[in-house]
C-alpha cells in the first residue's frame, strides 16, 4: 500500500544519476534483483512486501504498488537520511514518474536509525504469518514472543547489536510478534518498542501479516531472511507433529574433549 498523500513530500522527479549505474550490485539494481528471487519463493506476491538498502547516508527503496518481480531500476525511490527532519513529511531526492513510495518506509528508517542497518527486507511470507497465527492460538501471555532452539539453521543469526560471532546450536533464537495495524506505517511505534524490548533481535513478526528482517549489509540480511523462512517452515511443521520448539537436549562433546 501507498503512504498517504500528507506524509510525502518530493524533492525532485528526475535526478536518475542516483539510481543509473551498469553495477549490478548498486542498491537500485540489487533492489529489483533480490525483489525478484524473493517473489519467487513467495516472500513479495501480489506486490506485497519489499526492500531498502542503505548506502551511508543514502537510502533505497522499493516503490509500492508495483510487481515486484517485474520491477526495474527506475522504479526506485531515493532519500537522504539527513534530511529527513520531519517524520510526516519525508524529503525525496529521487522519486520515479509514475509509483508511490512505499508505507514501509518508516519501517526500513527505524531500522537503520536504531540498528545502523544496511539491508531491511519486508516479506509477506504464509510461514511467517502462519507462525503468529500459531502462537496467537496459544493466549495472551504466550503469544509475543517466537522461540526455538537446538536447531542447526539457528547458526545463521548474529549474536544481536555491536555483539561479535552468531548464535550457537543450542542457542534459543528469540523474534518479538507485534500486531497488525490498518495502515502499515502505522507498525513504527511497535516495531520500534519490540527493538528496543529485545535489543539482540534482528526480525521482528507482524501478526496476520509477515515479517521485517534487518542486517549490517545485502549478505548478512539476505542470509539471515533466508534461515528465519526456514526454521519458521520447520516450526510449523514441528507443531503438525506434535514437536516442541524448545528442547533440553544434552551437549554432545567430541571424546577427544572430554
Amino acid at each position: 500500500m501507498g503512504e498517504r498523500s500528507e506524509d510525502r513530500q518530493k524533492l525532485s522527479d528526475n535526478n536518475d544519476h542516483y539510481i543509473t549505474s551498469d553495477d549490478p550490485d548498486h542498491p537500485a539494481n540489487l533492489i529489483p534483483s533480490l525483489c525478484a528471487k524473493f517473489w519467487t519463493l513467495g516472500w513479495v506476491t501480489g506486490t506485497g512486501g519489499g526492500c531498502s538498502i542503505r548506502n551511508d547516508d543514502l537510502v533505497y527503496i522499493a516503490p509500492s504498488g508495483v510487481q515486484k518481480e517485474l520491477m526495474k531500476n527506475t522504479d526506485i525511490y531515493v532519500l537522504a537520511l539527513s534530511k529527513q527532519t520531519d517524520l510526516k513529511n519525508r524529503v525525496y531526492l529521487r522519486s520515479p514518474p509514475c509509483g508511490r513510495p512505499s508505507q514501509c518506509t518508516p519501517l526500513f528508517l527505524a531500522a537503520f536509525t536504531k540498528r545502523g542497518a544496511g539491508c531491511c527486507i519486508h516479506t509477506h511470507s504464509h510461514w511467517a504469518v502462519l507462525v503468529t497465527l500459531l502462537l496467537e492460538a496459544q493466549g495472551p501471555s504466550k503469544d509475543k514472543l517466537f522461540e526455538i532452539n537446538n536447531i542447526e539453521q539457528i547458526k545463521g543469526f548474529g549474536k544481536g547489536f555491536q555483539k561479535q560471532g552468531n548464535l550457537g546450536y543450542h542457542d534459543t533464537l528469540r523474534i518479538p510478534v507485534i500486531e497488525n495495524t490498518a495502515h502499515e506505517e502505522d507498525l513504527t511505534e511497535f516495531l520500534e518498542e519490540a527493538m528496543d524490548k529485545h535489543p539482540d533481535t534482528y526480525a521482528v513478526l507482524v501478526r496476520r501479516h509477515g515479517v521485517y528482517v534487518w542486517g549490517d549489509n545485502v549478505h548478512k540480511a539476505k542470509t539471515m531472511c533466508e534461515s528465519l523462512d526456514y526454521l519458521f517452515q520447520l516450526a510449523v511443521e514441528m507443531k503438525q507433529l506434535g514437536l516442541p520448539w524448545l528442547s533440553d537436549i544434552p551437549v554432545t562433546v567430541p571424546t577427544s574433549q572430554r
